[in-house]
């Protein structure tokens, strides 16, 4: 399928930040450059809105965190992190990611999905069905196999890992 980008479409970015945040950390043991991944994830068109899914850890250390993405014009959505008698821990958003993106889609001609979960598949196949095009962003030697397949364009972030790492080289 041919992916058209114009500087005219409507472009929602929703970001796992979770998901971004372990496998960068896994794989180069370095963190996210979120600036250079929203710019290349937006390519020059209309962005509507970002929003970036992150946890609280029990240590609540994550302000920096927050205000840096709020400076990059990303909104945050918050939740805590679940810990279960016997020490299990918690902690994801993929429903409310998904929901988000099904009721901001009507406004959206593009809907980039930053993560490489292969559980978006059927949000994915839905915004199709409706006319969204949609683009996911992530690394790809941490990416669903199978999500990459269904997806309208897919954008590697392992292809040029200085230029979305910070303190890369």
């Amino acid at each position: 399928m041919t992916v058209i980008k114009h500087k005219e479409q409507r472009v929602g970015v929703f970001i796992d930040t979770q998901n971004l945040y372990h496998s960068a950390r896994n794989l180069y043991k370095m963190r996210v450059n979120f600036g250079a991944v929203l710019k290349d994830a937006v390519f020059g068109r209309k962005l509507v809105r970002a929003v970036a899914y992150v946890i609280t850890t029990e240590a609540h250390d994550e302000k920096n965190f927050f205000e840096a993405l709020t400076k990059l014009g990303i909104e945050t959505k918050t939740k805590d992190l679940q810990i279960f008698a016997g020490g299990a821990k918690k902690a994801d958003w993929d429903v409310g990611l998904a929901v988000d993106v099904i009721k901001m889609a009507p406004r959206l001609d593009s809907a980039v999905i930053i993560s490489g979960d292969g559980d978006f598949i059927p949000l994915v196949e839905y915004l199709q069905s409706i006319g969204v095009q949609v683009e996911v962003v992530s690394f790809g030697k941490s990416t669903s196999g199978k999500l990459r397949e269904v997806v309208d364009d897919f954008l590697d972030l392992s292809e040029n890992p200085r230029k979305y790492l910070i303190g890369a080289r």
